[in-house]
């Protein structure tokens, strides 16, 4: 039996949290990109970037229901905690969905709208369907779903997609797996309950740990890129290097630790730092990009 859900349930379906990322770093592929667009038009294809991004997590948790009623950190969603029935919460998602790939073809072009809805695709239907309870290789391979709306801003400039916007799709591509199994690590007795393969869960905490610090020297080496190929100045690089050094000790230090109670500390330390990391980077790019674009620096 569920209750009458309210705003604030349908704003939870949206996941803000998670949105403000994805926000943020479309934006920045939007704002990056060479070429102009209309400020009221640049509005419309951001906002349509985040309502594809609420749609999705509205469709995650219809789908996730069963999960999130298992899992501590998930109980008091709108689903599972008796607010909002499956169905609600299915034809919310799926009418945010479609209005934000139609909303954005119109007001940009369709190559950007074909980008966010196979991000939206990719999402529920490879990673949530699919991935999440089948392998522990999900968080790697759906990841790329949080990764595309770079991809998306720069596409709704420029019709097209470029090195630059792939690069960027890089560096959160292989920000996510050591971000999420650092979680995976101090909450995979949820995970354990669910029943969902986490890596931890499957592969045991030694194994988990190495492979966050080769993701680690990984998303370190993707961040200094756009340095290497030439479409970022001194500032981004050394932003870059200092937040890349500090999460590669982090990893280390979670690599290092052997007893239980300091090896979950430890990745919590990782997890909250991972992030602030992804936005320190995409503002640096950012900031390097606009002054560079504007004659304040040479790149």
């Amino acid at each position: 039996m569920t209750g009458e859900a309210g705003v604030g349930d349908y704003l939870a379906l949206l996941k803000p949290t998670v949105m403000q990322l994805v926000v943020f770093t479309g934006l920045v592929g939007l704002l990056v990109a060479p070429g102009s667009i209309n400020p009221f038009v640049a509005i419309i294809a951001v906002a349509c970037i985040a309502i594809g991004a609420g749609g999705s997590a509205a469709l995650n948790m219809w789908y996730d229901s069963d999960i999130d009623a298992i899992m501590s950190r998930t109980q008091n969603r709108p689903i599972p905690s008796g607010r909002m029935s499956r169905e609600e919460a299915l034809v919310f998602g799926s009418v945010l969905s479609i209005f934000s790939v139609a909303l954005l073809g119109l007001a940009t072009n369709w190559v950007a709208a074909g980008w966010l809805a196979f991000t939206i695709f990719f999402y529920v239907v490879i990673y949530t369907m699919w991935l999440k309870r089948s392998t522990p290789q999900n968080i790697v391979i759906g990841g790329a779903a949080g990764a595309f709306p770079p991809i998306v801003g720069w596409a709704a400039v420029t019709g097209s997609v470029s090195m630059e916007s792939v690069v960027l799709f890089l560096i959160i591509f292989l920000w996510t797996p050591p971000h999420f199994w650092a979680l995976a690590l101090y909450k995979q007795s949820d995970y354990g309950a669910a029943g969902i393969p986490m890596m931890p869960n499957v592969v045991g905490d030694k194994s988990t740990k190495l492979q966050i610090f080769v993701y680690s020297i990984l998303l370190a080496a993707s961040a200094l890129l756009p340095t290497w190929l030439g479409f970022a100045g001194w500032i981004y690089t050394t932003v870059a290097l200092i937040t890349g050094a500090s999460f590669l000790i982090l990893a280390w230090r979670l690599l290092r630790t052997r007893e239980d109670v300091a090896m979950r500390k430890s990745a919590r330390v990782l997890f909250n730092y991972s992030l602030s990391y992804l936005f320190i980077v995409f503002f640096a790019f950012l900031t390097d990009n606009l002054l560079t674009r504007f004659g304040a620096f040479g790149a």
